[in-house]
């Protein structure tokens, strides 16, 4: 195995210095055990080893001797991720204080905290280097995933327009043994796929609907669709400059999905699988979809176009239609929707729906146990008054700002057959500033949580 960034292995000729792990609760005790001189120096500093902290420990002629990480939940992998940048660099070995679950947690965090996006420019330092024996398999394709996550929502769109969405789809599909299949352009119209059409025809940058098959008509079969709106410019209800600046990240649902559907197959989970993306840029241009206009769906019903910038939904609804025609045991479906959920549950939280009690407490329970978390949402369906439309079935949005992200829920839902178990994440994808272990930039938010709900569900 190749270990990810900010991992050695261990070398009798590495320089190992010791990290120990300690929090507020045992601080007291764990001190006790401590040589003199050692409690005076984090006296001195004013250590007191909150969630988050380090204090590097003296050695002998101006030498490190190890250091002191400060955590929380030793279950939370966040609770180490700030080690591999505040940390001086060299390797560091862990204290044999952590059991095998917080080791777990240790190396997920420390892959995490080291990451940097270096597409385009090397990083500024290397991180700390984690010592810590074999890197559990399993910790790695999940954080293999989480980093996938990252790298898609950062790539700026010059780099990663529908084409190259598929370009990713279909390598990861040729790894895993996956059937790939790919609907471009005028395909999309002679195949009943209109409104994925109608949002991505005004762009050079053809539209598509993305595919991939993977497992055994044995096992229980598991749809996943991601929003792929490569670039918003919100269409011709043009974004703002501050509302459009990091739109490349309107992909963030499919790299989502992509990234899940990819730790499946790496882990083989004993489950059939099906990944829809539908992949398109939301351009302007003499052929854009315009205010007022009336688009058809794959379902037959009509929708009217209230606001062009609120495409996504638009996109996912033919690809929902295709999801319950599979007849799928589950589906669910990630997306960037609507700046809504982040104003009711701000960018740390992603919004959870679902039409079935047990599969959004399933994910829910999954999501504690993996400290990856998320809040459910209600799908309040007097609420689809404000989708009324006097021409059409139903508008893509409404007059009022309230309830966005509830609407457009229930827009979606319009497009899930009855019965079918389905959930839905309005996720961010995103970190707007730098904090230990979450750099500025791409996130991977409730895929943890969903990889072990499915993992659960094959249990």
């Amino acid at each position: 195995m190749t270990l990810p960034n900010g991992f050695a292995e261990r070398d009798p000729a590495l320089a190992l210095r010791p990290l120990y792990f300690v929090n507020r609760d045992g601080f007291d005790v764990w001190r006790t055990r401590q040589p003199q001189a050692l409690v005076q120096w984090m006296l001195a500093h004013g250590f007191d080893a909150a969630s988050g902290s380090q204090l590097t420990l003296p050695g002998g002629e101006g030498t490190l001797a190890g250091a002191v990480l400060g955590i929380g939940d030793a279950l939370d992998p966040f609770s180490y991720a700030h080690g591999p940048q505040s940390l001086p660099g060299g390797h560091w070995e862990p204290s044999s204080e952590l059991d095998a679950d917080a080791r777990r947690a240790l190396q997920l965090g420390w892959g995490l905290g080291a990451y940097r996006f270096t597409r385009y420019r090397d990083a500024t330092r290397a991180p700390a280097h984690l010592v810590s024996g074999e890197l559990d398999p399993e910790i790695a394709d999940i954080l293999a995933a989480c980093l996938r996550v990252r790298d898609l929502v950062n790539t700026p769109t010059q780099d990663m327009g529908p084409q190259e969405l598929e370009d990713v789809a279909r390598g990861i599909a040729q790894r895993h043994g996956a059937r790939f299949d790919s609907i471009v352009g005028d395909e999309l119209l002679e195949q009943d796929f209109p409104s994925i059409h109608a949002v991505g025809r005004a762009s050079h940058r053809a539209p598509r609907l993305i595919r991939l098959d993977w497992g055994s008509d044995a096992h229980e079969h598991v749809v996943l669709v991601g929003k792929g709106v490569c670039f918003d410019t919100g269409g011709l209800d043009i974004k703002g400059a501050d509302g459009m600046r990091n739109m490349k990240k309107d992909m963030g649902g499919a790299a989502h999905a992509l990234a899940l559907a990819e730790l499946v197959m790496a882990r083989r989970l004993p489950l059939r699988l099906t990944l829809l993306v539908p992949a398109v840029e939301n351009a302007i241009g003499p052929d854009a979809f315009r205010p007022g206009e009336v688009v058809a769906t794959r379902k037959g019903v009509s929708v009217e176009i209230d606001n062009t910038d609120a495409e996504g939904r638009v996109i996912l609804a033919d690809a929902l239609v295709l999801a319950g025609e599979l007849e799928p045991a589950l589906l669910l479906d990630f997306a960037t929707l609507t700046g809504a959920a982040r104003i009711a549950l701000g960018p740390d939280l992603p919004a959870l729906y679902s039409n079935d009690d047990a599969v959004a407490d399933a994910w829910l329970a999954a999501a504690a146990r993996v400290r990856d978390p998320m809040w459910r949402m209600p799908l309040w369906r007097p609420y689809l008054r404000y989708l009324t439309s006097h021409v059409a079935d139903i508008a893509n949005g409404s007059s009022t700002r309230m309830a966005g992200s509830i609407t457009a829920a229930l827009y979606l839902e319009r497009f899930v057959p009855a019965g079918q178990k389905w959930a839905h994440v309005d996720v961010y994808a995103w970190n707007d500033s730098d904090r230990p272990g979450r750099p500025a930039g791409g996130e991977a938010q409730g895929l943890r949580a969903a990889y072990e709900m499915l993992k659960q569900r094959c249990a």
